[in-house]
Parts: structure tokens; C-alpha cells; sequence
């Protein structure tokens, strides 16, 4: 042991000398049994001596098994154990902060360094006051220090090898009461009851609400400010404070009256801020609680459409097709989302309730308003009955309500046959618009291909008109410069195949004509296509048409 005795219950022996239950660093009593009628703790209670290293005495032993005393060998001495048969020695009650031991039943021939020889294992010796009869008191340097003195007690002590009666003795050690231990003892009980005071003080210092800011004398320079202060609303808490301070301290008087009231009604502006602030902040709720609702609402719908997913799939048709793990987990599933659909229907209902119930209390205060407003009593009997007659309508919704979920609930366990073919007949519909919807899909997937590939004939038709529209052109231009010629067409053919432009745009029409039909195309049919785009160039398409087929 390293530690005093003292310090487990340091905290509480302050405390129970200055009369208050000690407490602990969070508050909570550190001894549950403490009295403070009992004033001045009396004594520490003793602990098991220890002492390691020392070879005085062995290491620690439980409690439930007999202590075996050694032999303990010193330079001047030896030191016998007791008989383990007999009871152990007795001792008086420990006195509080006792750092001093009695040991009596010393030799006769002991000295002073005999004592120091012996107990200085024990621990650091402050002083040895000795008697001339076979006793002393030794006083140690910490308190645990006296528990290692009392295992002496009892052992029978031998000066050297000699068996002389007085160089024998049997020690007795016993706790001592000196003035000096219990002055240390006294002081350090009132250094802890000091610090256990700070920490209470600092304590409640913590807890303690803050203390207000201090508040300025009226003045009419301190008058404006808080004028100023109070048609700001980031600073209207703090000036209203400051008014109402100075109110109460009788600042209001003839000459400041005025400005009293002209503050007061800055503060009464103030309300309607408020009034617009708190109907926007209703405003909010209530977009948000529809918000809400037509979430819920939404999240209603697709657990509909789930828990008919799991229904449908418990049907017969489809049930003896999934094995005995799957119909498990598919009925769990089902189960558990009935469950969840229930709980949000039901808060749906009890926000549509609510409603209606905030309706109703509006109701009932406008007729309320109405009958103080002189209205006639057969007006406000006749709105009576109507909203009588409206709250049994509701009723019979909500019981209606209630059946249909509970019949919703049972279908699927129920074996009617008038039941079971609607369902197969909505299941056979429900089938076949599945497959109609299929069909169309397709369908507008065929016509989307479709479309694009006319898209594409189209941009290619474009093309060729732009090239046609080019070439015709230049067939129009060919052609005037031919007939202004002096040489005839058919002595040009003869002597030379293309003379002119004209000719050369001809060919390049015809050409690319018949390159768009690779199968072919009749002398007629070009003529037509060409005589479209120019009817000029008809009689000289004719002639080229005629020497294409004299040349082929």
C-alpha cells in the first residue's frame, strides 16, 4: 500500500466535520449511510497491513483463510509468530488521523536501536519516545505506516540466542492517541472542507442563470436610443427591457410622459409585426401538413399496389408455381406490407379528422358569432341540425370505410366463388390489356422505323431536286445559246457526239435519271419527268431521247 487511509473518504470526513452530507463531484452523496448528527468522524476503519518487499510479512491473503506468521530474523533480534489458535489481540478504537502506536511487553535490555531495528520496516520513524518500563510510543510518517506496526502485535521477541527473561518480551502493538496527530488530522480536514466549499461555490456559479445586463438611468439622450432601438426588430427585446425597467422605477413623470407614450406606442406598432408573422408561420404549417398529406397520399397508393401485386401472386394460377420457400417469404412480405398500409391509413384518416374537426370548431364559432350578432334562433337551429345532419353523414362514411377495409382485409383468406370469378375476370381483363398495351408498343416502335426511313428517302429526294434544279438550269442556259447557232443539230450529232453545254446538261440529267433507277426506265417516263421540270426543253429532250436509241 502506497496510499494514507485517509484519502478514500477524505471528501466525506471534511464534510462530516463541518455537520453537511458530503457530496460528490456531481452532486450525488459519496456515503449513503452518512448521519450528520454524528458530528467528528471517530476513527478510520483499518485495512489489511501490507507490506511488499520488506520480508516482514507475506503478500496478501483472503479474508476467508487463516493468517500464517513467519519467523522474522533481524541483526539484534529475532522475532517469533504467535500460536495461529489464538484469538488475535485486541486493539482500541483508532483514533482519526493516527500516525503513532503504543508497543509494549518490550525486554527489559532493549534500546532505543533495538526499536528502530524492528519497526523501521515498518516505515519512516518521526520519533520514539521511550519509558523507562518496558514500553514506548512510535510515532510514523504516514498513517497506513501504523497498520504495518499491528502485525507485530503478539510476536514474541529474542535478543540475540540468549533466554534470559529480560531479554524477552511479547510485543503488544495498539493504536496511540497523540495531540500532534490530530492537530495534522484537523488541518487537512479543514484544507478539504475549504476545497469541498470552493467546489460548491463554483458549482452553483455554474448553474446559476446568468444575471441580467445592468440597465442605464433615464436620460432623453437614452430616451431617443431606445426609441431608435424599438422600431428594430433584431433590437426590440432588449429596448421593451429597458422600458419596462425604467416604468418600474417610477422614471415616468410629467415632463417625460410624452416620451413614455410615444415609446409605448412604438411598442404596440410592434404587434402588428408580430400578429404577420405568426400568420405567416401558420401559412407554413399548413403547406407543409398538405405537403405531408399528399405525400402520404402518394406513398398510400403504391403500398395499394403492392399489397394487390402480393395478392394477385397468391392466386391459384400462379401460387403452385413457386415453391414452399417462395409462398413463405411472399405471405411474410404481404403480411408486413397490410401492416404498413394500415398504420399509414390510419394516420391519413386521423390528419383528415383533424380537419374536419378544425372545421367543425370553426363552424360552431361562427354560429356562435351569429347569435351574438342578433341573428334570428331559428337561423342558428336550422345551422344546428344541418351540422348534426353532416356529422352523421361522416360517421356513416367512416363505418363504411371501416367495412370496406375490413372486407379488403379478408378477401384473399374468404373462398366465394362469386368472388373468385371477378377476380379471374379482372384478371383475365387485366391481361389482356397487358397484351393490347404490348401490341401497341410494338406497333408504334414498327411505325417509329418507318418514319425514320422515310426521313431518310426524303432528305435523299432533296438532294436530287437540288442537283435536278442545278442541271435544269444549266439546260435552259445550253439551250438558248443552241438556237442562236448556224449549224444544225443533226450535223453536230454526225460529226460529233456533244458539242454544246446544252447537250452535255442533257446527258448529265438523263444520266443521273437512270442512275436512281438502276432497273431502267422508259424513254416516255423520262420525257414526262423532264418536260416537270421544263417544258423548253421537251422537242430537244425528244431528239436526244431519239439519238440515245439510233446510237444504242
Amino acid at each position: 500500500m502506497t496510499l494514507p487511509m485517509s484519502d478514500p473518504t477524505a471528501w466525506a470526513t471534511a464534510m462530516n466535520n463541518l455537520g453537511m452530507a458530503p457530496l460528490g463531484i456531481a452532486g450525488q452523496p459519496i456515503l449513503p449511510d452518512f448521519d450528520p448528527a454524528l458530528g467528528m468522524m471517530t476513527g478510520i476503519p483499518p485495512i489489511t497491513p501490507m507490506m511488499p518487499g520488506l520480508g516482514i510479512v507475506p503478500p496478501p491473503i483472503p479474508p476467508d483463510m487463516p493468517v500464517v506468521k513467519e519467523i522474522i530474523h533481524c541483526k539484534s533480534c529475532t522475532l517469533f509468530p504467535p500460536n495461529p489458535n489464538l484469538p488475535p489481540p485486541a486493539t482500541r478504537e483508532r483514533p482519526p488521523g493516527c500516525k503513532t502506536v503504543f508497543v509494549g511487553g518490550l525486554p527489559e535490555n532493549g534500546t532505543e536501536q533495538i526499536i528502530v531495528e524492528v519497526f523501521e520496516q515498518c516505515g519512516e520513524i518521526i520519533a520514539i519516545r521511550k519509558s523507562k518500563k518496558n514500553f514506548c510510543h512510535i510515532r510514523f510518517a504516514e498513517e497506513y505506516m501504523v497498520d504495518k506496526a499491528l502485525y507485530l502485535s503478539g510476536y514474541r521477541i529474542r535478543l540475540g540466542s540468549s533466554t534470559d527473561k529480560k531479554d524477552t518480551g511479547r510485543l503488544h502493538v495498539d493504536f496511540a492517541q497523540a495531540r500532534d496527530d490530530l492537530y495534522e488530522w484537523e488541518c487537512k480536514q479543514r484544507m478539504l472542507a475549504r476545497e469541498e466549499r470552493h467546489r460548491r461555490r463554483m458549482e452553483e456559479e455554474r448553474l446559476r442563470p446568468p444575471s441580467p445586463p445592468p440597465v442605464v438611468h433615464y436620460s432623453d439622450h437614452e430616451c431617443s436610443i431606445v426609441a431608435e432601438k424599438l422600431k428594430d426588430d433584431s433590437k426590440f427585446s432588449e429596448a421593451v427591457q429597458t422600458l419596462l425597467t425604467w416604468i418600474e422605477r417610477g422614471e415616468v413623470n410629467r415632463r417625460s410622459a410624452n416620451n413614455f407614450y410615444s415609446m409605448i406606442q412604438s411598442a404596440n406598432s410592434h404587434v402588428r409585426r408580430l400578429v404577420n408573422e405568426k400568420a405567416a408561420h401558420e401559412k407554413d404549417m399548413e403547406e407543409a401538413k398538405e405537403k405531408f398529406k399528399q405525400a402520404l397520399s402518394g406513398i398510400l397508393i403504391q403500398f395499394e399496389q403492392i399489397v394487390a401485386v402480393y395478392h394477385s401472386a397468391s392466386k391459384q394460377k400462379a401460387w403452385d408455381h413457386f415453391t414452399k420457400a417462395q409462398r413463405k417469404n411472399i405471405s411474410v412480405w404481404c403480411k408486413q406490407a397490410e401492416e404498413i398500409r394500415n398504420i399509414h391509413n390510419d394516420e391519413l384518416m386521423g390528419i383528415r379528422r383533424e380537419e374536419e374537426m378544425e372545421m367543425s370548431d370553426d363552424e360552431i364559432e361562427e354560429t356562435t358569432e351569429t347569435k351574438e350578432t342578433e341573428e334570428s334562433v331559428s337561423q342558428a337551429e336550422a345551422l344546428k341540425e344541418e351540422n348534426d345532419s353532416l356529422r352523421w353523414q361522416l360517421d356513416a362514411y367512416r363505418n363504411e370505410v371501416e367495412l370496406l377495409k375490413q372486407e379488403q382485409g379478408k378477401a384473399h383468406r374468404e373462398d366465394d366463388p362469386n368472388k373468385e370469378q371477378q377476380l379471374k375476370l379482372l384478371q383475365q381483363a387485366l391481361q389482356g390489356m397487358q397484351q393490347h398495351l404490348l401490341k401497341v408498343q410494338e406497333e408504334y416502335k414498327r411505325k417509329e422505323a418507318e418514319l425514320e426511313k422515310i426521313k431518310d428517302d426524303k432528305l435523299q429526294v432533296e438532294k436530287m431536286l437540288e442537283n435536278l434544279k442545278e442541271k435544269e438550269s444549266c439546260a435552259s442556259r445550253l439551250c438558248a445559246s443552241s438556237q442562236d447557232s448556224d449549224y444544225p443539230l443533226e450535223k453536230t450529232l454526225n460529226s460529233c457526239p456533244v458539242k454544246s453545254e446544252r447537250e452535255a446538261l442533257l446527258v448529265g440529267i438523263i444520266s443521273t435519271f437512270l442512275h436512281v433507277h438502276p432497273f431502267g426506265a422508259s424513254i416516255e417516263y423520262i420525257c414526262s419527268y423532264l418536260h416537270r421540270l421544263d417544258n423548253k426543253v421537251c422537242g430537244v429532250l425528244r431528239w436526244a431521247c431519239n439519238a440515245m436509241e439510233g446510237s444504242l
